[in-house]
């Protein structure tokens, strides 16, 4: 058959490797013009995920880029408070190691074959067995899957479901090279991961494996047009620091010091999530995988879940060769069940980090009892 898969991030570059190991072919099309051509984001954390590349014959490779010390964790209060601090041992077996999103990637783009990913393609539309790219050009079909993401084009085949405000907005802003540039900063953030939790404000600073520590300040059960009133003058990355720190009163000197550290790469985040249990009609010709299928709230689920939709899609392929109609059907059903267990847990979640006890009740899920 043809494959032809919408969309070269994790669970799409999963699902042709997969299908590489076991002979099959498919061709990966990428709005984007090169691999190198946009920053791929922050840290993920891959724990289930760690099966599909296993079958992806990749996991060994993992490893070798897989950063154990990033399941370290720091928990405060807004005050200062240290409420938790967990240090992982030299030692300890990799379960949940944080591992840089454009190294994840950039594994899985090698493992697969000269020219199986074509840059520049961005999906317009899809119609009996041909899909059409903006611009011009066209590639036919067996079986068409959208791995396009939150906002996919791909989904309106098979759902009129569209993602809704998670009633979240976060700024995303970094310090470059902490260690050297920010010494104090680095020691007291540490080696993973630093959580300070107010009420309905919250400060997420994450070690990245090229020496940038990544921030996200989130604002919860704000509305889509928050940033609109919020004063955060984005064009103006000097006065946006100092707006966000002002919209942190009472917080202590030593963590809003991280803001103001910051290079001047800043951007608005808003962000999205769709309904939890999400299904459609089987179709023979068109599936979804990844966010593209189940977008998520931002807890730790989603990559895992896109990369064991595309290699689970991919041996769902390889033990149905001449029933395409079977393999997506029996793939959607175990994708259902799986990723609507990962939703709820990820809304629970979600719903504890809106919580104004949002410190304690965090504490209390790490340390039950």
């Amino acid at each position: 058959m043809t494959i032809a898969i919408i969309g070269a991030g994790m669970g799409g570059l999963a699902l042709a490797r997969v299908l590489h190991v076991h002979g099959i072919d498919a061709a990966v099309y990428e709005r984007e013009p090169s691999r190198g051509a946009r920053d791929q984001g922050s840290m993920l954390d891959i724990h289930s995920g760690q099966r599909a590349l296993r079958e992806a014959g990749l996991l060994e490779e993992f490893f070798t880029i897989a950063r154990g010390e990033g399941q370290d964790m720091r928990l405060l209060r807004p005050d200062g408070t240290l409420l938790l601090q967990e240090d992982t041992p030299d030692d300890a077996p990799l379960l949940r190691p944080e591992v840089d999103r454009a190294d994840l990637r950039n594994l899985l783009l090698d493992s697969l074959p000269e020219g199986a990913v074509h840059w520049g393609h961005a999906y317009e539309s899809a119609a009996d067995g041909v899909v059409r790219f903006a611009g011009g050009g066209s590639a036919r079909y067996d079986l068409l899957v959208g791995a396009d993401g939150a906002k996919s084009r791909v989904r309106r085949l098979v759902t009129d479901a569209r993602p809704e405000h998670l009633g979240q907005n976060a700024v995303e802003i970094g310090i470059p090279d902490i260690d050297r540039t920010h010494p104090d900063l680095a020691a007291m953030v540490g080696r993973g991961n630093y959580w300070v939790l107010g009420d309905g404000i919250s400060l997420a600073a994450q070690r990245n494996g090229d020496g940038r520590v990544r921030i996200g300040v989130s604002f919860y059960n704000t509305g889509e047009d928050w940033f609109a009133t919020s004063g955060i003058p984005f064009d103006d990355p000097a006065a946006a620091r100092a707006r966000l720190i002002e919209l942190l009163p009472g917080w202590d000197t030593r963590i809003t010091a991280l803001i103001e550290a910051c290079d001047d790469r800043i951007a608005p985040r808003t962000l999205t999530t769709l309904p939890v249990g999400l299904t459609w009609p089987s179709h023979p010709d068109v599936t979804l995988l990844g966010d593209a299928a189940h977008l998520m709230p931002p807890v730790g689920e989603g990559a895992n879940m896109a990369l064991l939709d595309g290699a689970l899609l991919a041996l769902a392929l390889v033990a149905h060769p001449d029933d395409q109609v079977a393999a997506v059907a029996e793939y959607e059903k175990e994708m259902f069940e799986r990723t609507e267990a990962a939703a709820r847990m990820s809304a629970g979640m979600q719903e504890l980090l809106m919580s104004p006890d949002a410190a304690q009740r965090l504490l209390e899920f790490f340390q039950p009892g």
